[in-house]
């Protein structure tokens, strides 16, 4: 991805933020089980 700007132009049902946790040898990010199976897109912020 370059740095530049970008834009969803998806329809977007809910936006929420979380913290990604340690699982086993990886990583996940807990989410609503209304949305099990969705498609989904993970933004990581610069801290």
């Amino acid at each position: 991805m370059q740095k530049e700007k970008f834009h969803i132009t998806d329809d977007i049902d809910f936006i929420y933020e979380k913290t990604i946790n340690k699982y086993g040898t990886g990583a996940k990010i807990d989410a609503p089980k209304e949305f099990l199976g969705r498609k989904v897109y993970v933004l990581i912020r610069k801290e």
